[in-house]
């Protein structure tokens, strides 16, 4: 018989976390770096007991006990630094994150969503109701007539990539590797749940000590098939105008070399999403930038006239494809490389279902002796040269009284390291930086816009700066760039970095209002409604009146921050130079023109405007609509 330990289900979940590990190209990291949570009812006696015992074996030595908690406080933001640090990782480490039942738990959901969509692994450790069903409806449960066995809990399932509820103590085997399995396998990761009952959490059991040895999960790097690899090429030789779409799964899979490596050779000019930026330098001569709704005119012209759309590590979201207009020759045609078959046959393309590494490297070496028309490729240069004009012009337009954002945006490209970190996520701001923005390298450019989440930014800096540290990178910055909107969704987090001493840069933009949304509902004629951050006036009975008088600065520095305000972009540049020479974490404060302006628009995206209405200006933007949408189509 093999030997057993008697622990507590939570204690067999930290012990076994603590010795799960990953592996790709022969290193291996701990797949799980600690743990995020907040403790209730749910999860203080299970998870929380288990916890303090891990920390306190590991202070008398015990390796199989490393397994660090951190406060945080809000769960929705534990589970967006967990994302950051896998993205900032490769997705080749992550964390846990532990909630109470109830609220606490379905404050994550979101987060899953987040994580699911940009394909972060992610562990979630929701506590649930009770499996004996003795105390119900137990505190913070939400009962339903119809099933008992339905909980809060079930909302994960659609945006989950892995769900188990772990009723008895020996189903937590199965559900642990499995979840392990799906959080390391480049094709299903994303969000991991396993629900813990709060008294199945407190339940002891013998486990098989096997189940807490070393596990080493090898992250693989499949090749291409030769038939497949075979047609690529075949496409390839065979386009005029051939263009590179290069997405997310190039940074991931550590294949910025051999993108470039590719480039060189072939001289296909090589655009970027808002995932794969910086994985081709910005100024290589094939670089043509950001293609899509929020792209460059450069990027956005190659795209219409490319007879071959070569899609590397990319899920074509609706931003990328300017909701299926910008790729415009009727003939044109796909080949996507990718890991998962899902993505890569999207548009009907030719599908090579391997690594990108070794995918692009397998292209050069196939293609050895081509390259692509000197006359397309000449074509991408002079567009992108052009573009770069309008980058300069954006980024030192001296705009006032008020600055414009872009020019925020160009002090920090210039004054940021190529391997410091910028972060950002929601509003106008990341069109205007896939637009604008000059990424040497893929670990510059951390940009969340599968989600799009508000929020997303303070709690990713959390993540983003662990991991760095973690990895003896404590020299380079941290930058998060945050919305007046998006900072009051989730500004607690800063007590979290006040308490970690982490050491980042918060750049929080003040314009009274949502920028983006502003514009995008003036130009679909619904006049900016809803999106100024006003009083309600007396006599109107509208929120039309005068700025509600909040103080964000005020409000960072309440939470334990070095807050620095600055009038103008001169001082914003000064200012800058003193926060990365501070210790924790700084926040620049600086207001900014909520009209832009901002970069010229090159692409459309499909936002629907109402058929019929009232308003001039709805009437207006409908016929613009229809005429706009003749463009769109299924690429078959």
């Amino acid at each position: 018989m093999s030997s057993t330990i008697r622990l507590t289900v939570g204690q067999a979940v930290v012990r076994f976390l603590a010795n799960q590990w990953s592996e790709r190209d022969g290193v291996e990291h701990r797949l799980f770096a600690g743990v995020f949570g907040i403790f209730g009812h749910g999860n203080v006696c299970g998870v929380g007991q288990a916890l303090l015992q891990a920390e306190l074996a590991a202070d008398r030595g015990a390796q199989d006990a490393e397994l660090p908690y951190f406060l945080i406080r809000n769960e929705q933001a534990g589970v967006h630094a967990a994302a950051a640090y896998a993205k900032t990782t490769e997705r080749l480490q992550t964390l846990a994150v532990t909630t109470s039942i109830g609220p606490g738990a379905t404050n994550m959901v979101t987060g899953a969503a987040l994580a699911t969509t940009n394909r972060l692994p992610v562990l979630l450790l929701p506590s649930d109701t009770f499996a004996t069903r003795v105390p119900d409806p137990v505190l913070q449960q939400l009962e339903q007539p119809y099933s008992p066995e339905v909980t809060v809990n079930d909302a994960f399932r659609p945006v989950s990539r892995f769900f188990d509820r772990v009723h008895r103590p020996e189903q937590l085997i199965p559900a642990l590797l499995g979840a392990c399995r799906v959080l390391t396998d480049p094709v299903e990761t994303g969000a991991a749940t396993v629900c813990l009952p709060q008294d199945v959490q407190a339940e002891a059991f013998d486990w098989p000590v096997e189940f807490f040895r070393k596990r080493v999960w090898h992250v693989g790097r499949p090749v291409p098939e030769p038939a497949a690899l075979a047609r690529a090429v075949e496409a390839i030789r065979t386009a005029k105008r051939p263009l590179l779409v290069a997405g997310g799964g190039v940074v991931y899979s550590g294949a910025s070399e051999a993108l470039r490596a590719f480039a060189s050779a072939t001289g296909i000019p090589v655009a970027d999403t808002q995932a794969g930026k910086g994985a081709i330098n910005w100024d290589h001569e094939c670089a043509v930038g950001g293609v899509g709704s929020t792209g460059n005119d450069a990027a956005n012209t190659l795209a219409r006239e490319a007879d071959l759309v070569i899609g590397v590590g990319t899920r074509f979201s609706d931003f990328t494809t300017a909701s299926h207009s910008v790729f415009a020759d009727p003939q044109v045609r796909f080949v996507n490389v990718n890991v998962g078959s899902f993505d890569a046959s999207k548009h009907a393309a030719q599908m090579v279902l391997a690594d990108a590494r070794e995918a692009l490297d397998a292209l050069r070496v196939a293609l050895s002796g081509w390259r692509v028309d000197e006359e397309w490729a000449a074509r991408g240069r002079e567009r992108y040269a052009a573009w770069q004009g309008v980058v300069d012009e954006c980024y030192h337009r001296g705009h006032g009284p008020l600055p414009a954002q872009t020019e925020v945006f160009g002090a920090l490209n210039e004054l940021m390291g190529e391997r410091d970190v910028l972060i950002n996520a929601a509003g106008s701001m990341p069109g205007d930086l896939q637009a604008l923005w000059r990424a040497s390298t893929p670990e510059q450019y951390h940009l969340e816009y599968a989600f799009s989440c508000m929020g997303y930014e303070i709690p990713a800096a959390i993540g983003v700066r662990m991991a760095l540290d973690d990895a003896g990178h404590q020299d380079r910055t941290v930058v998060a760039i945050v919305g007046d909107g998006t900072y009051q969704m989730l500004p607690a987090e800063i007590a979290t970095m006040v308490q970690e001493g982490l050491k980042v840069v918060l750049v929080l933009l003040q314009n009274h209002g949502f920028a983006s949304i502003g514009a995008l509902s003036e130009s679909r004629g619904s006049q900016r409604f809803g999106t100024r951050y006003r009083r309600r006036d007396g006599g109107s009975g509208r929120l039309d009146g005068s700025d509600v008088p909040f103080d964000l600065a005020k409000n960072a520095e309440s939470w334990g921050a070095t807050v620095l305000r600055c009038e103008g972009v001169a001082q914003f540049r000064d200012n800058f130079v003193q926060a990365v020479a501070a210790d924790g974490p700084t926040v620049l404060y600086i207001e900014t023109d909520l009209y832009g302006p901002n970069p010229p628009g090159c692409a459309w995206w499909d936002v629907p405007v109402a058929q019929v209405s009232e308003l001039e200006s709805t009437q207006t933007a409908y016929d613009d609509y229809v005429v706009e949408k003749r463009a769109q189509r299924h690429y078959l």
